[in-house]
Parts: structure tokens; C-alpha cells; sequence
């Protein structure tokens, strides 16, 4: 992202202009917007290099890479919007592995006709999102497609982070007899994008839970406690997320339907439109299995955390050839909560 100021006269007008195919032409008009969008909002020294790529520093440990899209509709929901939505859900797919998140890389797709006010307030809540978790957007582009053929904004991010010696959290960790720790409640995100999406009104106000999770994961790191695998249960929803754990460490899953929370809302909103929350989306929660031994430490540490107050033991790791997922239900009862086919709620994210 060359960050040069342009020679120009007019600025641009964020509050009745719109998006235009010059403004990812390469030219005076696409350099204009990243000058006084962009790099306004993204202000560090990597990004003013204005050059192709940005020049790192070296780091001690192991480097970490996650890289995601953001085609969330609506662009902007209870809780949040497509801006910090793209912050927090590349650095909780670094934070997950363990590291440290220190970079960001972000890609922007632009629909002609696009109101110029709504980006600069996607821009901004991004930037912000960025500053509030530690870390810097050094390099980006800007792309501009004809009306009608994106929808709005497109966001691609990719995120670097640093990885200590010592650490080693993957899928395939899971061990017979370890404990599967959520830390809180679940299908808060998916179910506020599809309220929105459809103009459905409830009783309780449903609120995204998108968030940074790379505090508290830092916060797990430290207690001490002998954690294997850990996972934010984004698409698919916590199902399919232990479904994937189980499949890579080749173990079965027994859970508790009890010990999973759902906040009052969002079991109703599931309930009348026929959705299992199971499966629905989250962007602020993660699942983590750790040694048996090492439960009530880990728990004492999330409890204190604000993002995992509501931390919980929601069921155990067993010996499964088959690998699958199972759950004790609340009226006593077995069943298997199997993979989905597709997608309940496209583009939540």
C-alpha cells in the first residue's frame, strides 16, 4: 500500500461521496484515498515506508500466519461491524496457536457506487480494533469491482504473530480423559447478524460477541495449566469446531448438554426459527482441552478474565475410533452431533 501523497486540490468529500472505479485504478484518485483514508486510520511507521511490502523487525521465536475474508452481511451489526470483525478474527486464528499477534496485512474490495461515509466508519472501527489489541496494519490494497458486481466491502486479512518456545497447541493434541473447557456462551455472533439481516425484533437486545482473544489466551498461557489443543468455534458454531478436533487427533468427544450456556435470547431466537445453537457462529469465545489435572487452574484463571467469566467444563475427550462427537442431553438422553452438510447461516463472517 503506497502511502504517497498525491498532488491534488479537493479532498474527499466522506460525507456524500461515494466509491468510484478510480479509486482503484493505481492512479491520483486511488493514491487520495489511501492517503486520507487508509493511511489516516492505519498511521504507524511500516505503513509510512510507502513502499510494495513492509520491512519487519527480526523476532525471537517461531512466526505464525493466519489469513481470512470478511463477507459479512449486514457490513454493520449489533456489537460490531465487517471492520473490527476482520481485526478479531485474524488474531484469534493467531492467538489460537499460542503466539503473540503483532501484524496485520488488509485487503480491501470496493463496490462502485459505495458510500464513501460508510467506509471511512468501517475504516475507523478497524483502526481502532487494531490499536485496542496491540497491533499494526503495515502493508494493504485497495481493489474497486463495477456496481452490482461485489456487494459493498470486502475485507481480506492476514495476521503474523510470534510463537514462544515452549509452546505447542494443535488439533491433534487431544488426548482420552482430557477436559473440554468453553469459555462462555454460545451463538451470540450468528444469531445477531441473522436478526439483523432479517429485521427480526426479540425481547432481549442480541449483541455480537466479536472480540481480541489473544488477552486472555495470554492469561491461559500463564497459568501454567497443560493445555493441548485451542480453537475459536467460529463458521459451524462449536459443533463442527469439535468435530474438526476430534477428526485430527483421531478421539471421540462425550459432552453435556447442561454445561453448554446459551444466553435466553438466543436459545429462543434458535428455537423459533428452527437453528441449533451448536452450530451457530461465535467471534469472542474459545474452546480449550486441557489435562485433567489441570482444570480447576485454568478455570480460576479464565473466571478472572472478563471475556470467560462464564467458563465452564462442557465435556471430556474419550477413546473413539470412530471419532465422533457425542452429547448426554438435558432430558438424559444420547445423541451424535455429527458435521453439518453446509453452512445454517451463510456469510456471518
Amino acid at each position: 500500500m503506497n502511502t504517497t501523497k498525491p498532488n491534488y486540490i479537493r479532498p474527499l468529500d466522506f460525507k456524500h461521496g461515494r466509491v468510484d472505479m478510480s479509486h482503484g485504478s493505481g492512479g491520483r484518485a486511488m493514491a487520495q484515498l489511501i492517503s486520507e483514508l487508509f493511511a489516516a486510520a492505519f498511521d504507524n511507521a511500516y505503513l509510512a515506508q510507502g513502499n510494495d511490502g513492509a520491512i519487519l523487525p527480526a523476532t525471537n521465536g517461531r512466526l505464525v500466519m493466519a489469513t481470512d475474508a470478511h463477507v459479512v452481511s449486514p457490513l454493520f451489526f449489533p456489537g460490531g461491524d465487517i471492520g473490527c470483525l476482520s481485526v478479531h478474527g485474524t488474531i484469534n486464528d493467531v492467538a489460537v496457536m499460542g503466539a503473540t499477534p503483532l501484524y496485520l496485512s488488509a485487503s480491501f474490495i470496493l463496490e462502485e457506487g459505495f458510500p464513501l461515509a460508510d467506509l471511512k466508519r468501517i475504516v475507523e472501527s478497524m483502526a481502532r480494533a487494531a490499536r485496542d489489541a496491540g497491533v499494526i496494519v503495515v502493508t494493504g490494497d485497495t481493489k474497486v469491482v463495477q456496481q452490482g458486481k461485489g456487494d459493498g466491502v470486502f475485507i481480506s486479512t492476514t495476521g503474523v504473530g510470534v510463537l514462544p518456545g515452549g509452546v505447542d497447541l494443535s488439533g491433534d493434541r487431544a488426548r482420552p480423559g482430557d477436559c473440554i473447557v468453553l469459555s462462555g456462551t454460545i451463538g451470540d455472533h450468528g444469531m445477531a447478524i441473522l436478526s439483523q439481516r432479517e429485521g427480526l425484533e426479540f425481547s432481549a437486545p442480541i449483541v455480537s460477541d466479536t472480540a481480541a482473544l489473544h488477552g486472555l489466551i495470554a492469561a491461559m498461557l500463564g497459568s501454567g495449566a497443560a493445555l493441548r489443543v485451542l480453537r475459536d468455534p467460529t463458521r459451524g458454531g462449536l459443533a463442527t469446531t469439535l468435530n474438526e478436533i476430534a477428526k485430527q487427533s483421531g478421539v471421540g468427544m462425550m459432552l453435556d448438554e447442561a454445561a453448554i450456556k446459551v444466553n435466553p435470547p438466543i436459545e429462543a431466537a434458535c428455537e423459533f426459527l428452527g437453528l441449533d445453537p451448536l452450530y451457530v457462529a461465535n467471534e469472542g469465545k474459545l474452546v480449550a482441552i486441557c489435562a485433567p489435572d489441570d482444570r480447576e487452574r485454568l478455570l480460576a484463571v479464565m473466571r478472572a478474565h472478563p471475556l470467560a467469566r462464564e467458563a465452564g467444563v462442557i465435556g471430556e475427550v474419550i477413546a473413539d475410533a470412530h471419532g465422533f462427537v457425542q452429547m448426554t442431553t438435558k432430558l438424559g438422553g444420547r445423541r451424535v452431533v455429527d458435521w453439518l452438510a453446509g453452512e445454517q447461516l451463510p456469510r456471518i463472517c
